[in-house]
């Protein structure tokens, strides 16, 4: 099974996105990872070599989709 990873910093942007989003993949597909990089600055790395330049944003099959520009990485560091 794929792990599908949502990345989000805590902003009613990314709960609310998180809620939609992440709850609506296929969890017979996909593993839901949150990783609450406010919370968790050390995951900031991860999330960079993923892609992911602002989150929200979802990492399916190492591709990122960045669903709304909330905050940029670099502003969580």
């Amino acid at each position: 099974m794929s792990t599908a990873l949502f990345y989000h910093a805590g902003c009613p942007v990314c709960v609310e996105a998180e809620q939609k989003v992440a709850d609506a993949i296929d969890q017979s597909r996909y593993t839901v990872e949150v990783v609450h990089l406010g919370e968790n600055k050390d995951q900031i790395s991860s999330a960079e070599k993923a892609g992911v330049k602002s989150v929200p944003a979802l990492v399916l099959d190492g591709i990122p989709f960045h669903i709304n520009f909330g905050a940029d990485l670099n502003a969580l560091k």
